[in-house]
């Protein structure tokens, strides 16, 4: 099947485009994915997109000329037919940027089998060979999708996508409906199909920087330098590190140049780039860091101060963390982070997801109970078993 499927020419024109879709409009749900490069760019490169619905699959060719995805997009709009896709977040980012809109609605089966036990964050291959027996040929996974012509190998390799993920969908759904987990898979997505999971904000970019400032101007100067990386990468289309690497930004925020002279001085910053247009911008960032007033200026973050013994709990948390997951089939990973259960060591009123709905149900309590002495552990034959404390007992009488 995939053989003739790969003699397909792709979508190159707006009336076909227009015509599949029209069909498509018509099925429960679609299966969907992407080809895109990122390399050399801030936004993702769309290459190419893979559709499929039961009895067809396509290839759309964005980079054809003069095509218009309008058609595509009206269908991802539509909230008649389901969108599925693998590890939907990155799909779904390009499409906002492009088009502005969520598709809707979304079924993501990477987290789906998570909900139904396939372990954390399943690669696709694995995911269609655990439910399909198919192995994927991963052969073209890192090609230039940009070039074309694509080859029959290339077109192979694309449409296997979508069109495996129709029968992974089929079960994944039987699964869930199975174990009474559609809800659970329902709270997951919310966060997959908000807008503004995929929206980039400047002033929050200086989160992304692993090095740490020790004082309250300097982090002020730093956020000031990472929003304009931020903006210039954007404007310009560009990877954040070829606008300025980070050991630049962080020596900014110490040094803090006031004219071109001192920015030349710096050793983390190119040389010869107080003599480019962006060095203007950079010394504005700077002069914006340092014009915040002492009682604007941000407040240093700080990490937690664990009560006595939460470090303890924690381990113990995960201990539990494991044998739920393991009695439910379900990933640990989605019941509950290791932040997660930091927090609930230090807080029983932790906001964090592991303490709200089926998570509660299912993990938070027993982790409330384990905390004040009414659940216990013990090894039970190779694995782990929980069982009540007594009241007598967990008061120590």
């Amino acid at each position: 099947m995939l053989d003739r499927l790969a003699e397909i020419e792709p979508i190159t024109r707006f009336a076909d485009l227009k015509a599949v879709c029209d069909r498509l409009a018509q099925a429960d749900y679609v299966t969907v994915d992407t080809e895109f490069l990122r390399e050399s760019t801030f936004w993702s490169k769309l290459c190419l997109i893979q559709i499929a619905a039961p009895g067809e699959a396509h290839i759309i060719d964005p980079l054809a000329n003069g095509i218009d995805l309008a058609p595509f997009y009206d269908l991802m709009r539509n909230r008649d037919v389901l969108k599925i896709f693998h590890a939907a977040r990155q799909d779904i980012e390009i499409f906002v940027h492009q088009n502005g809109a969520v598709p809707t609605p979304v079924f993501d089966s990477q987290i789906a089998a998570m909900v139904c036990g396939f372990g954390d964050q399943i690669s696709y291959d694995q995911l269609v060979y655990r439910i399909t027996g198919n192995h994927i040929d991963k052969s073209s996974r890192f090609t230039d999708w940009s070039h074309r012509p694509l080859s029959d190998r290339q077109l192979s390799y694309a449409l296997s996508d979508v069109v495996h993920l129709r029968d992974v969908y089929v079960a994944l759904k039987a699964n869930l409906e199975e174990q009474n987990r559609a809800h659970w898979l329902a709270e997951e997505m919310a966060v997959v199909d908000d807008i503004e999971t995929y929206r980039t904000h400047p002033e929050n970019a200086w989160k992304r920087l692993k090095m740490r400032v020790k004082k309250p101007r300097q982090l002020a100067v730093m956020q000031a330098m990472a929003a304009w990386r931020e903006c210039e990468a954007q404007s310009r289309n560009i990877p954040r590190g070829r606008v300025l690497k980070d050991e630049a930004i962080y020596e900014l925020a110490l040094q803090q140049p006031k004219d071109r002279d001192a920015l030349a001085r710096l050793r983390a910053v190119p040389r010869g780039f107080e003599r480019s247009s962006a060095a203007d911008g950079v010394l504005e960032a700077v002069a914006a860091g340092l014009a915040v007033p002492d009682a604007d200026l941000p407040a240093m973050p700080r990490p937690r101060s664990a009560p006595e013994h939460a470090s303890a709990a924690a381990e113990l948390l995960k201990v539990l963390l494991k044998m739920v997951a393991e009695e439910n089939g379900v990933a640990s990973r989605i019941i509950a982070t290791v932040d997660d259960l930091e927090k609930i060591a230090c807080d029983d009123n932790a906001d964090v997801a592991a303490m709200r709905g089926w998570r509660r149900e299912l993990f938070g309590e027993k982790a409330l109970a384990l905390k004040r002495g009414e659940l216990a552990l013990a090894l039970s034959g190779s694995g782990v078993a929980a069982f009540n404390v007594q009241p007598s007992e967990a008061d120590g009488d």
